[in-house]
C-alpha cells in the first residue's frame, strides 16, 4: 500500500497492521505450532547425534596402549575421525541451542518476519554439517578398525552412510528454499523503492 496509508484508519478505527492481526489469528496460531513442532523434532535428533559423538569420542577405535595413546594415533584416518568427531558434536550442541532458543521465543508476529526463520535455517544448517560430520567420524572408525582386514567392507559400510547426506539434503532443500524465499527474497522485492514488487510469485 502507499505510505500515507500505513497509519491510517478505517471505520472500526483500525489500522492497515491491526485489521491484518486481527483476521489472521489464526494463521499466526498454525504458524507457532507448525515451528514448535519443526523444532522439537530437530531438537530430538541432534540432542541424539551430541550424544553418540561424544561418547565415540572417549571409545578410541583401535584401541590404545599401557600408557594411554592411542595405537593409530600417527595415522589419517585417526585424525580425520577427531576432527570429524568434534565437529560433529560442536554443530550438533550449536542445533540444539538454536532449536532451544526457538521453543522458548514469544512467537511474536515480528519474530515470523526475520528472527525464527533465521533460527530455523541456522539450525538447519548445523544439523546437516553435524550429520555429516557423523558419517565422516563413522566411516574413519571403520577404517581404523579394519585397517589390517578385509577393506572391502568399511568401503561399502562408507558408501551406504554417505547416502544418507544427500537424502537429507534433498528431504530439507523445499523447507530451506521456503524459508529464504519467503523471509528474505519477497519480503526485499516488496520494499516500496523496488519496481519488481508485482513480479513476485506469493509466498508460502
Amino acid at each position: 500500500m502507499q505510505p500515507s496509508f500505513i497509519e491510517r484508519k478505517n471505520s472500526k478505527d483500525l489500522t492497515p497492521r491491526e485489521l491484518f492481526s486481527k483476521e489472521h489469528k489464526q494463521l499466526l496460531e498454525k504458524a507457532k505450532s507448525w515451528m514448535e513442532r519443526t523444532a522439537n523434532s530437530c531438537m530430538l535428533v541432534s540432542t541424539v547425534i551430541a550424544t553418540g559423538v561424544l561418547s565415540a569420542a572417549f571409545t578410541i577405535p583401535g584401541g590404545d596402549n599401557d600408557d594411554g595413546i592411542p595405537h593409530y594415533l600417527k595415522k589419517p584416518a585417526f585424525l580425520i575421525f577427531a576432527v570429524s568427531d568434534a565437529t560433529a558434536l560442536i554443530s550438533a550442541s550449536t542445533s540444539t541451542l538454536v532449536f532451544l532458543s526457538i521453543l522458548i521465543s514469544r512467537y511474536a508476529e515480528n519474530d515470523f518476519l526475520s528472527s525464527l526463520p533465521f533460527k530455523l535455517m541456522i539450525g538447519l544448517l548445523a544439523l546437516f554439517i553435524s550429520i555429516t560430520s557423523m558419517m565422516v567420524a563413522f566411516s574413519s572408525a571403520l577404517f581404523i578398525t579394519y585397517y589390517h582386514g578385509f577393506k572391502l567392507v568399511p568401503g561399502l559400510m562408507s558408501a551406504f552412510a554417505f547416502l544418507q547426506i544427500p537424502l537429507f539434503g534433498f528431504l530439507q532443500y523445499r523447507l530451506w528454499s521456503d524459508i529464504v524465499y519467503s523471509a528474505y527474497y519477497c519480503r526485499f522485492l516488496f520494499r516500496p523503492s523496488n519496481h519488481k514488487a508485482l513480479r513476485c510469485r506469493p509466498c508460502k
